[in-house]
């Protein structure tokens, strides 16, 4: 038997046979009127190589047949890119609430933005500065880039300065901070981050990004708004406060709200919990250090 022989076994070993993976999502459509009365049309991107979620696998799945995998319990990734998820929607409404104090006037940066509804809404209601960043995927920045300049219509005249950008948590800082104006306070003024905490190990790489970012001054807040939807890691989804308080940060709860019902009905776990969208605002502990 020839090398090349000998390779394509090898390679066919390891292929998954035709119709294992799920077909991509195509993008899909989803309308939100905000409080202020304005209704977005928001694309939701089908698919994209993040946006995965631990479901268990159907019963006939071709990899639980041939390893035996217990449905209930073994990891299983599917896309779910195609929603506009609670935590984005509450924080929302949350700065709708607080637009006076957290976004008119001021420059705000949104990390994992996905369609951007909070950043676009920000826009709206009078933010000097925004940037929209996600991960920098071809399909993901052009998608935000989509939303932003389907909602031009609806923003004021004297509107916002709205740049979206691609950016790794925990990376260089500085494409990001050469938004704002030169001359000016150096780091935005709040920071928004919703229904990111259920990748647990990029907490610490989400906490560096907010130290590098936030501007130090006593009115600058961090919102970070989640759901648990993994109600038995909730203790991990937490645990990213705590590494919040190491990194220098206040941290306070000013959000609990219970959503009619659950973004993903068949997924295990406690249904309240996965209704509830818990919000907190961090804040410089300690401006001096």
């Amino acid at each position: 038997m020839s090398s090349d022989d000998e390779a394509l076994i090898d390679s066919a070993i390891f292929q998954e046979p035709s119709g294992y993976y799920p077909p991509p999502k195509l993008a899909t459509f989803e309308s939100r009127t905000l409080q202020s009365g304005e209704t977005l049309r928001l694309r939701l991107v089908g698919h994209n190589p993040l946006w995965v979620r631990l479901r268990p696998p159907p019963a006939d799945d071709w990899l639980c047949r041939t390893y035996k995998l217990r449905r209930s319990t073994d990891v299983f990734f599917r896309p779910q890119g195609h929603h506009l998820w609670n935590g984005a929607q509450v924080v929302t409404d949350y700065l709708h609430d607080h637009k006076e104090s957290l976004v008119r006037g001021r420059d705000i940066l949104e990390l994992g933005a996905g369609a951007g509804l909070p950043s676009i809404a920000a826009a709206i209601w009078g933010a000097k500065n925004v940037v929209v960043t996600d991960y920098p995927d071809e399909d993901l920045v052009e998608n935000m880039m989509i939303n932003v300049n389907a909602a031009t219509d609806v923003f004021p005249s004297s509107s916002s300065i709205i740049a979206v950008q691609g950016h790794v948590w925990g990376a260089d800082a500085e494409p990001l901070l050469a938004n704002l104006p030169s001359g000016g306070r150096r780091g935005f003024d709040t920071l928004v981050l919703a229904d990111l905490l259920f990748n647990h190990s990029q907490h610490a790489a989400l906490v560096s990004t907010i130290q590098a970012t936030l501007s130090r001054s006593p009115d600058a807040k961090a919102l970070v708004f989640f759901t648990p939807y993994t109600p038995w890691k909730f203790d991990k989804d937490m645990a990213f406060f705590d590494l919040a308080r190491q990194g220098g940060f206040e941290v306070n709860q000013v959000v609990k709200r219970v959503m009619d019902k659950v973004m993903f009905k068949d997924d295990r776990g406690d249904e309240l919990l996965r209704r509830t969208v818990f919000g907190y605002e961090l804040s410089w502990n300690d401006l001096n250090v």
